[in-house]
């Protein structure tokens, strides 16, 4: 080990690219673009280093044009989650006790692989297989990954950092070991970022990860582990194992050693995946820690002093793009009688003006959902509005899945807050919007705070610094990351840590110290220099 007390270098939020027309950016990504559309690659499993094929195939498909594919990938069962559980250990104990500053260096080099060489390869296959535009592929797959592996760095050394107090006579200090057993990764579909920070900031404490990437987003964590590989990540410290739920899961769950779970997506699953930890608890040498963000029904809470440009903008952007497939979009709206005509009237020419199509062409703003499932499901949510009284689609309720799964974005008044569209999470492109009237601004907020169950995100536009104080604080427990006049989605890694409570999660703020926190396990260690050598204490010496 060097003697010296090192420090990383100090993270800054990585540029965002404009892939502006001309741009030598725009030309390089577009000619990826291409080539990738152009082959078709076949991904294996990864474990303990090796690459696996099984058989059991599925593909990576263009969600813009479900015909086309891009990849096919190998699929793991329970045979391959006991191969990955065994080459895990095998690598631990080389991984757990490496000197943290060449764990971090492993991480540092991919950020600087994905903000050089492979910037175009994650752009594209981000764009191709989970229909990001350029725009929502570059400030996720490239500038918030890179943000992650670089944050997360400077994040270990202030947790490594802060040490205990001594008395004179004795040394107290802290380590912070990594967990026994593994962590079990769980990633969502819709954002690159995620997929690769889920099993890398459990990897930079020191843990071994089985990493289960989302089955209609494998190709992004194809080549996010070709970055690792090049980076110098020892094999089986993280193993790639896509597959089905069950055939992955549930031995993954059986076992014994299991330590941790990091996991990001729907709400439902992560229940599921809590109550089989809780029936299992008797078999698990170690309490599995369980980290999970899921689901959202985000908020925009209007005030009648708000600007209502900034709040249309706020609404058309918050809602729509990336289709609406954020936990952090907004889904529900909340507008005061004395703005609503104003605000849907600027909303809907707002909305007449988005462009759906093939992310391939730049113009547009919105592309397709990501597989037949999703499509389905807010097919169904939109023809429960057409029929249902108590909601009028204002804009949009058109889509067509002919060649790719687009639907048109969706506008939908409501005449009650606690209405199925305003309290059921959709993860698509429609937007609920609900009228209340300014004298019952504290009904309004009451529906807010209470109609959904989910906390996730949320925001407030209003120009009166009084009324901004008071929404903040009697909406307080309704979002773990709430906005004044903006948005509620895009938070940044060191800006806005990320994570919600109540039905959204376990809020241990990815971005944060918070999250890497628990991927260790502290150790206090008290040395005595000058131990005593008499039991006798100076009170016994009279009676």
């Amino acid at each position: 080990m060097p003697n010296g007390m090192l420090h990383p270098p100090l993270p800054d939020n990585e540029p965002v690219h404009s892939y502006a027309p001309g741009s030598a950016e725009r030309d390089s990504l577009k000619s990826t673009l291409n080539d990738m559309l152009g082959q078709q690659i076949e991904i294996p499993l990864r474990i303990g280093g090796e690459e696996i094929k099984t058989g059991n195939t599925a593909t990576c498909i263009c969600p813009h044009d479900h015909g086309h594919v891009l990849a096919t990938y190998h699929k793991a069962g329970p045979k391959e989650v006991q191969m990955a559980i065994e080459a895990s250990q095998k690598a631990y104990r080389t991984w757990s006790e490496m000197p943290w500053e060449h764990r971090a260096s492993v991480f540092l080099k991919a950020a600087d692989l994905i903000a050089g060489p492979y910037r175009d390869v994650l752009n594209s296959a981000t764009m191709l297989n989970q229909n990001k535009n350029v725009q929502q592929s570059e400030i996720d797959a490239a500038c918030e990954l890179i943000d992650f592996l670089r944050f997360n760095a400077s994040y270990l050394e202030q947790i490594y950092s802060e040490q205990p107090e001594s008395s004179p006579g004795m040394w107290n200090y802290m380590e912070h070991r990594p967990l026994e057993g593994f962590v079990f990764a769980v990633t969502p579909f819709n954002f690159t970022a995620i997929a690769g920070n889920l099993p890398t900031s459990p990897a930079l404490m020191g843990n071994v990860v089985l990493w289960k990437p989302a089955s209609s987003a494998v190709l992004n964590a194809h080549y996010i582990m070709d970055i690792l590989e090049e980076a110098g990540l020892p094999a089986g410290v993280i193993n790639l194992i896509p597959g089905s739920g069950g055939e992955v899961g549930g031995p993954v769950m059986d076992s014994e050693i299991l330590s941790g779970i990091h996991f990001t997506g729907s709400t439902a699953v992560f229940k599921n995946m809590w109550q089989t930890i809780g029936n299992n608890i008797g078999k698990y040498k170690y309490y599995p820690r369980i980290v999970g963000e899921t689901g959202g029904k985000d908020f925009v809470f209007a005030h009648q002093s708000a600007n209502v440009q900034e709040l249309v903008t706020g609404l058309v952007r918050g809602a729509f793009e990336y289709q609406g497939q954020k936990c952090s979009a907004a889904s529900r709206a909340f507008i005061p009688a004395s703005l609503y005509d104003d605000v849907m009237q600027g909303m809907l020419d707002m909305v007449k003006q988005i462009d759906v199509g093939s992310p391939m062409d730049f113009r547009n703003f919105m592309c397709a959902v990501i597989d037949k499932g999703a499509f389905d499901d807010h097919v169904e949510y939109i023809e429960y509005a057409k029929k249902s009284d108590d909601h009028k689609i204002l804009a949009g309720g058109e889509y067509d899945d002919s060649k790719g799964y687009f639907i048109q974005p969706t506008v939908v008044e409501a005449s009650r807050p606690d209405s199925k569209l305003m309290v059921e999470e959709i993860f698509g492109p429609v937007l609920t919007v609900h009228k209340y009237d300014d004298g019952d601004l504290d009904g309004a907020l009451h529906a807010c705070n209470t109609a959904s169950d989910y906390g996730l995100t949320g925001a407030i536009f209003a120009r009166d610094r009084g009324v901004i104080t008071d929404l903040t604080a009697r909406l307080r427990h309704a979002a773990g990351n709430f906005y004044i006049n903006d948005k509620p989605t895009g938070a940044v890694v060191g800006q806005q840590p990320f994570g919600g409570g109540r039905a959204s999660g376990t809020n241990d703020k990815a971005g944060s110290t918070l999250n890497l926190i628990r991927w260790v396990s502290p150790r206090s260690i008290k040395e005595t220099f000058v131990p005593p050598t008499d039991f006798r204490y100076p009170h016994m010496e009279a009676e």
